[in-house]
């Protein structure tokens, strides 16, 4: 159970003014008068003030002292009080500056040795070690305090920014496998509902073709859809979804879904072939994926040609069309995400992606990586 602040000063105000009042029992021993009801009014004065010392720390340290100085005015034994001006000291010292606390400690010590002087049998020696030591100590005890409290405060300041960051990047990497999946999905079956739509009467093989392949296509789309659920449905870092993660073996499944949209699509693999970390593996799968899907919607009927090469310590892919082909009249602009999100799964894996038209006609999209790749978040990003 959590105490909230202002019953927090008031517990400790009324228990530091019942020690003030235990010791004040000892005081004839000590050769000092007992209380009376003016002693016990300026006992109830000077703790009363420090139920609000958190909200106004200076006010309240300037009143402790003052009442204070007119308990030990009127004789009584100075020990019995002097909790209260020390508490209020520390207060100041744990939410003020150097210059105010250093205001507020002098006035005590002042207090401590004019308490001093009005005894005749005091030890000035003693009195005014005292005066030195127990201001010094509260100050230094109260910086401590505010330091710890700013370091604190700066400390979740720092995990807000850092999970605030981290929320961005998880939602980047959401966006990207989302559009990834939707974008080339839609691009084919579009494609192939137009298809179907057209020769619907006049072949119906082609167009219950065309259907067949809308329907394995929505299908596979679900599938991935499910398994980037349930990855943000995980209720910690070590589940793991029920289905892997696409990867190189699954081109020749993109390959014949692209063909069956319409397009000329060539699959080379040269090299020895090997096994590729999962990360790099979806890397390049999706930056295949995206390659093939801006074909389907910007390039309808162009040849296109994937060529995925395995070299010492690298692989890599390059989607080449010819820029064949009509592009749709009614074909919406594109947002730019998808060649953003290659860029960014190239840098992620430390990969070098070139993207850009061809001197002799058509688009290249050319990917990069070493097979040893790391999700680091360095690389080179370069685009061409």
């Amino acid at each position: 159970m959590r105490i909230r602040p202002p019953l927090a000063d008031a517990l400790v105000a009324a228990a530091i003014a019942g020690l003030a009042l235990m010791l004040a029992q000892e005081a004839p021993a000590q050769g000092w008068p007992a209380l009376d009801g003016a002693g016990y009014a300026l006992v109830a004065a000077l703790h009363l003030p420090l139920v609000r010392r958190t909200r106004h720390p200076v006010a309240v340290c300037l009143f402790v002292d003052a009442v204070w100085t007119a308990y030990v005015t009127a004789g009584y034994w100075p020990v019995v009080s002097s909790f209260g001006p020390m508490l209020a000291l520390y207060t100041v010292a744990s939410t003020r500056g150097t210059r105010t606390t250093g205001g507020c400690a002098a006035l005590m010590a002042a207090v401590w040795l004019y308490a001093g002087l009005l005894h005749a049998d005091a030890n000035m020696v003693s009195v005014a070690g005292q005066a030195l030591v127990f201001p010094a100590v509260l100050w230094r005890f109260g910086w401590l305090s505010r330091r710890s409290a700013e370091l604190a405060r700066r400390l979740r300041a720092e995990q807000e920014e850092r999970a605030r960051r981290e929320v961005a990047a998880e939602r980047g990497r959401i966006a990207r496998e989302l559009h990834d999946v939707v974008a080339h999905h839609m691009a084919v079956i579009s494609v192939q509902s137009s298809l179907a739509w057209y020769v619907l009467d006049s072949d119906t093989e082609t167009a219950r073709t065309a259907l067949g392949t809308i329907n394995g296509t929505s299908g596979e789309a679900m599938e991935e859809l499910r398994r980037i659920l349930a990855l943000l449905r995980a209720d910690d870092a070590d589940a793991a979804p029920s289905a892997p993660m696409p990867g190189l073996d699954r081109l020749d499944d993109m390959v014949n879904r692209v063909r069956a949209g319409g397009a000329e699509v060539d699959l080379r693999i040269t090299g020895m072939p090997r096994p590729l970390a999962p990360g790099v593996g979806l890397c390049l799968y999706r930056v295949t994926q995206e390659a093939l899907t801006n074909v389907l919607k910007h390039a309808p009927g162009a040849r296109t040609t994937v060529e995925v090469t395995f070299g010492s310590g690298e692989v890599r892919v390059e989607i080449t069309d010819d820029g064949g082909g009509t592009i749709p009249a009614n074909l919406p602009a594109g947002s730019g995400h998808g060649l953003i999100g290659m860029r960014e799964r190239a840098k992620l894996y430390g990969g070098t992606i070139r993207i850009g038209p061809r001197r002799e006609g058509g688009f290249a999209v050319s990917l990069t990586l070493p097979t040893a790749a790391r999700a680091t978040g360095q690389g080179d990003d370069t685009a061409r």
